[in-house]
């Protein structure tokens, strides 16, 4: 049967079906089966709620029972959890739509909005579009709810349950409408129109290593840095190491659909097979099992046992063995490196070590780093090697070290950095600390110490020892920093001095006027006469100045006190340099240069002592006029 009629004019064609009137459960469905029949298009129709009639019924596997209508006044009586969430509870809606042509005066034809849900569809909003418009009408909110009730149909959402928020939203709605006579959407909008029941997803066990960090990647694009790839595995105690997250069935949901949403039973894959000793605590919790770590060190497997150790050995640190070792200066770690053959490296090339110990027995790589609180090196380091350790022992040393006490039995051009150094043998090099000591000192060597530089056998020449008292960076750093506060402090100070001498003499010169204009304003109070407005102004134009001078008194000699800290700082850093001492033990030989640096005046002092001398004991002295001079000193 033909249900459309033809309308032609000279710009189009518009095909119109006649009315039709449906019952049907999927009114999008329906819809589309209309246009099919009607060569029209789905989206060129529309339809008209007459009725909306909704069946329940309880099925069980042993009886099914038939569906039974209710009302609309209990429907909102059905959001009762203890209904909705019987899985054997059943629900659907039948409407009753009349299908027809939309109309093109209709008021929401520029309300751009789409019905959407979350995944579980428990949740549905309406989406509107910036730039949508609806007027104001009569019975606004009557067609507002609507077109709200058509779009939940279409996309198969059940009307009149879930949607208590609707009222609200129509209210609002209807309350902008009312005020501007249109109600305008500015930017996009999301409007939640129904909440239904949330199923609780079930959750699979799982088993996580948290001690398991070193060496990933942390962003999409980072690379992994195989050389961490962590063999060794640090932890501190009260760390957690493993977590068994237990598993736990869902919790059952219906949508706004009146669709019931069973869970699934849960997966499980990783319950614990392994046990742990007495360095790991076990927290059962009702959602997990916790395992913590009751010490530091490191965390090992053996046998089906895990357990935290302190001490371990291995023959050599390296890119196929084990990676690098980042245990952490805390971890109480010890690790004995035991590699004798003279040929390979103990630890290897481009490796980083870092544990609270570690006992070299052989050499360390190119590039590679140590980080330890102790360390030994029994064989030789690297040129391009880096070991840092508060107290450091150092066979044979080519590379860069640095700590609080360090000990190398034979330095041949490497770098030692730290707070006291002792060598056996200097053979070239650089050495910077608060004290050094040298036994056998023999050429090209670069000596810098804040106190005392002593050496026990000279046998060389071209070397080269300083005394400076900024040696350490941190006081380099700190002096640069006092400098600059000292001269904006004194420049402070000499202005605020400039000005409390120019109101001193201000208030001066105006005393005697101030005193005068006193008495009389006393004398017209205490007469009830009205005081002159000049002279009341000109009284206390005086206070206000003499408070300014009070307050600018009080600034200068806060500042002026802090300028003469400071300047007592600086003095007593630059008298530590009149106590340091460069002593050698044996005569001097070659060519050999002392250096002295002074602070205030930024000058060095340099004397190179003759060949042959016995002089032993050297000093920075200042002369009677002001100079100074590098002189042998007694003991």
């Amino acid at each position: 049967m033909g249900l459309f009629s033809s309308n032609t004019s000279k710009e189009q064609t518009v095909n119109k079906i006649r009315p039709t009137v449906v019952k049907t459960q999927n009114v999008a469905k329906e819809l589309m089966e209309t246009a099919k029949r009607n060569n029209v298009h789905a989206s060129s129709l529309d339809f008209d709620i007459l009725e909306v009639k909704t069946y329940t019924r309880v099925n069980t596997e042993k009886m099914e029972s038939d569906w039974e209508e209710i009302g609309a006044s209990e429907l909102h009586e059905l959001d009762d959890a203890t209904a909705i969430l019987n899985k054997n509870f059943q629900i659907k809606q039948v409407y009753e739509i009349e299908i027809y042509t939309k109309n093109e005066n209709d008021i929401f034809k520029n309300f751009h909005a789409a019905v959407g849900a979350n995944a579980t569809k428990c949740k549905v909003y309406l989406s509107v579009k910036e730039g949508s418009e609806v007027p104001a009408v009569p019975k606004f909110e009557d067609e507002f709810l609507r077109y709200i009730n058509k779009s939940k149909i279409r996309a198969g959402i059940l009307v009149g349950m879930f949607d208590e928020m609707v009222f609200d939203v129509i209210s609002r709605a209807s309350a902008l409408a009312k005020v501007g006579g249109v109600i305008k959407y500015e930017k996009n909008q999301t409007i939640l129109i129904a909440e239904a029941y949330e199923p609780t997803p079930t959750i699979n066990d799982a088993f996580l290593k948290h001690f398991e960090k070193e060496g990933a990647a942390t962003g999409e694009h980072e690379k992994v840095d195989y050389s961490k790839r962590g063999f060794i595995h640090s932890v501190l105690e009260g760390d957690t190491l493993l977590e068994y997250i237990k598993p736990r069935k869902g919790k059952a949901g219906r949508n706004c659909r009146g669709e019931y949403m069973e869970p699934t039973e849960p997966l499980v894959k990783y319950a614990p097979d392994f046990s742990v000793d007495e360095t790991i605590e076990v927290i059962d919790n009702v959602e997990n099992i916790l395992y913590r770590a009751k010490r530091s060190g490191y965390i090992s497997l053996e046998a089906g046992k895990y357990q935290i150790k302190s001490d371990m050995d291995v023959g050599e640190i390296s890119f196929k063995t084990t990676g690098s070792v980042l245990t952490g200066l805390g971890s109480d770690v010890s690790l004995s490196v035991k590699e004798n053959d003279s040929q390979k490296d103990a630890i290897g090339a481009g490796m980083e070590v870092q544990v609270s110990e570690i006992d070299i027995k052989g050499n360390v790589g190119p590039n590679s780093k140590v980080y330890a609180n102790r360390a030994t090196v029994e064989g030789q380091t690297h040129k391009t090697s880096h070991i840092t350790a508060n107290d450091l022992t150092i066979n044979i040393h080519k590379g860069f070290a640095s700590g609080d006490n360090i000990k190398i039995t034979r330095l041949e051009h490497g770098v030692a950095e730290g707070k006291k150094v002792e060598i056996t043998q200097a053979m070239g090099g650089t050495i910077r600390a608060k004290d050094i000591e040298i036994g056998q000192c023999t050429s090209y060597v670069k000596a810098t110490a804040s106190r005392l530089i002593e050496i026990k056998k000279l046998q060389g020449s071209e070397n080269i020892f300083t005394i400076d008292p900024l040696l350490q960076k941190e006081k380099n750093e700190d002096f640069g920093e006092k400098k600059h506060e000292i001269h904006e402090l004194q420049t402070s100070v000499d202005e605020i001095k400039k000005e409390i001498d120019k109101y001193k003499k201000m208030i001066k010169d105006n005393t005697d006027s101030f005193n005068e204009i006193k008495k009389r304003l006393m004398h017209f109070k205490q007469n009830g006469i009205k005081m002159p407005a000049a002279f009341v102004a000109k009284y206390k134009q005086h206070l206000k100045a003499q408070e300014y001078l009070d307050g600018i008194i009080n600034e200068y000699k806060v500042k002026n006190d802090k300028l003469t800290l400071l300047n007592a700082k600086t003095t007593s850093l630059q008298e530590n340099i009149f106590d340091a001492r460069i002593i050698n033990r044996d005569k001097w030989m070659g060519h050999n240069e002392l250096i002295f640096k002074l602070i205030e005046p930024p000058i060095e002092v340099s004397y190179k002592p003759y060949e042959g001398s016995m002089d032993k004991i050297f000093a920075l002295v200042q002369l009677d006029d002001g100079m100074f001079e590098i002189r042998a000193v007694k003991e």
